[in-house]
């Protein structure tokens, strides 16, 4: 049955599975990225989360309501964590210099493989679509990710915004 699964699975996902395997794993080495950067690709995530749900379930109230109650609990959380000691951003070019973290190869597979394996058990009972529970669970899912994801670049902006008024009275402004 898997292989069947597989076989009948487009080739495109096969390189979107790829892409993020590859921007994940970048991630696991220290490195720089802008602040552009680490604004666009949350909302990027964040919308295919979103879009991941709507296309599973619709506009079902319990998939949204799952959907913006886990993405609400976790950026409020999660944005209160501090960031990891070696994070810096430099005002003067507007970028981050971050260590590594295994986080956002693991957030974009669980969205991944969420998205995936609803599919694939859409496909195979779609009546799964209307089960209260399946659209709370997996809206609720679809939220986590939302919420960690906007909480990380969160914290970013806030260290970029703390950057920027320390930088100020150093300008002479």
């Amino acid at each position: 049955m898997l292989t069947q699964i597989l076989t009948h699975t487009p080739r495109w996902v096969f390189a979107l599975f790829a892409l993020l395997v590859w921007m994940g794993a970048r991630q696991l080495l220290a490195g720089s990225v802008s602040l552009t950067r680490v604004t666009l690709l949350p909302i990027a995530m964040t919308g295919l989360s979103f879009y991941g749900m709507l296309s599973a379930f619709g506009d079902s109230p319990l998939a949204l309501l799952g959907w913006a109650g886990a993405a609400t609990l976790l950026l409020l959380t999660v944005q209160r964590w501090p960031l990891p000691a070696a994070a810096r951003f430099d005002a003067a070019t507007r970028t981050f210099h971050l260590p590594g973290s295994a986080v956002p190869l693991a957030l974009f597979m669980g969205i991944f493989f969420t998205k995936y394996v609803v599919g694939v058990l859409l496909a195979m009972h779609p009546e799964l679509a209307r089960h209260e529970g399946f659209a709370l669970g997996i809206g609720t899912l679809y939220g986590a990710f939302s919420g960690i994801f906007a909480a990380r670049t969160l914290r970013l902006w806030k260290l970029a915004i703390r950057e920027d008024r320390e930088a100020l009275p150093a300008a002479g402004v």
